[in-house]
């Protein structure tokens, strides 16, 4: 049996293949290239652990691996690194550290969601991107007005239909560029509102039939 580890950065992965019986048997840094990874791969034992910590980019190396006929086994790197209580870091270490605990039988996984699942989940994460963002153009929009002593205490909500009227009102108010700035902030308010109305109608849609 094969102990495969993968110590991945932005633009390469720097691989440890090791034998359960005979030690290390390569090294290899890949480049981030579709299909160097599962090309790499496909010279070795087939349906050896493969061993990727779970950095930003992780969805397409798991695609490689699968490709390749190997198992993926995604690492809390956190976990890992405090297991390992190492102070020296390096790509081969780091990959070397991962087939140790691989062989040990303690690696600290995570699960890993299907294709599906996984390519589902970006409309919930980018709609929390977006919610923010409204958060963020209302919070600046109302410190443009607070700056020239302008409030809009009669309303509960300076944003809703009421609330937007007394905004709008008062857009004379300021001076000209501040005036175009706030503009602007309500045309993006809109924008992102409008891309978020999107989302939702897209989750509708999917969250009855998406796989478990």
């Amino acid at each position: 049996m094969q102990y495969i580890a993968f110590d991945s950065h932005k633009r390469y992965t720097y691989a440890v293949v090791e034998d359960q019986d005979k030690g290390r048997v390569m090294e290899q840094r890949i480049a981030h290239r579709k299909g160097e990874i599962r090309e790499f791969l496909s010279r070795h034992e087939p349906g050896s652990p493969v061993a990727l910590e779970t950095i930003g980019s992780w969805y397409w190396i798991v695609d490689e691996i699968e490709a390749a006929g190997m198992l993926p086994r995604l690492v809390n790197a956190r976990k890992a690194k405090m297991m390992l209580a190492s102070s020296k870091k390096t790509d081969r270490l780091d990959a070397k550290g991962l087939n140790t605990l691989q062989r040990a039988g303690t690696l600290p996984t995570v699960w890993i969601p299907p294709g599906a699942v996984r390519d589902i989940r970006e409309l919930f994460r980018t709609r929390m991107v977006l919610t923010r963002e409204v958060t963020r153009l209302k919070n600046r929009i109302l410190s443009c007005f607070s700056k020239y002593g302008i409030s809009f205490n009669d309303t509960s909500d300076a944003f809703n239909v009421k609330g937007r009227a007394s905004l709008e009102s008062a857009l004379s108010l300021l001076p000209s560029h501040t005036c175009f700035a706030v503009q602007n902030l309500l045309g993006q308010l809109d924008a992102v509102k409008h891309s978020i109305k999107e989302f939702e109608a897209r989750i509708n849609q999917v969250k009855n039939i998406a796989p478990r």
